[in-house]
């Protein structure tokens, strides 16, 4: 769920910036090949800084508020390395980024950074759409003895799949803002119309069936 005014207010920052575009005329096509309406790069807020700092103090809050300090703050590669760091570096603890499959050469990492069994942990995702790549890391950290507390992303689409697939994983997740929060936003700002709304809520209903 989004965090009240919060949701509303990150909602506000990614439409304005364009890290959110609407276009339920023109739509996306994402990996999985599903027709979207909706693309999401919240790594352009980071060259915002007045909205990077906060989200980075948004995320801290959710940390102190759902989880207490745990020992060290992981981010989920690639685009929630850089907000991974600046939320420890607020809160004064170590940083380790999970990467999505492990390196060819090297010591092949999947984890960069060090962690130790029995560390307590709480992870950072940009995004949330199916909770797949989010999970993989959460297991990679358990598979190492990490105990996760939790997962904060700054947007998830809110899909059910995701909802079910956290719970039967037994990680909370929060989220700063999401796809409801969002197009609410959108319609009151008038970046969209009542017409495009009924489209994007029928995207959000069955995003696998859904066309223009």
């Amino acid at each position: 769920m989004g965090m009240g005014t919060t949701g509303s207010n990150i909602a506000d920052f990614l439409l304005q910036i364009k890290a959110v575009k609407l276009q339920p005329k023109q739509p996306f096509k994402w990996a999985s090949g599903w027709n979207s309406p909706i693309y999401c790069d919240n790594r352009i807020t980071l060259s915002h800084p007045r909205i990077r700092t906060y989200i980075r103090q948004e995320l801290v809050k959710v940390i102190d508020e759902k989880f207490g300090t745990p020992d060290v703050i992981a981010g989920v590669a690639t685009g929630a390395i850089a907000h991974g760091a600046l939320v420890a570096e607020a809160m004064g603890l170590p940083f380790v980024y999970i990467r999505a499959a492990a390196k060819e050469h090297g010591r092949q990492n999947l984890i960069e950074g060090e962690v130790h069994k029995n560390q307590t942990c709480v992870v950072i995702e940009d995004l949330i759409s199916t909770g797949q790549s989010s999970l993989k890391a959460v297991n990679a950290l358990r598979e190492n003895g990490v105990i996760v507390k939790g997962m904060i992303s700054i947007f998830s689409y809110g899909f059910d799949v995701a909802s079910d697939a956290f719970k039967n994983a037994n990680c909370p997740l929060y989220s700063l803002s999401n796809y409801d929060i969002l197009v609410g936003q959108a319609l009151k700002n008038n970046y969209i119309s009542q017409v495009d709304m009924e489209s994007l809520k029928k995207w959000r209903d069955d995003p696998s069936h859904w066309d223009i």
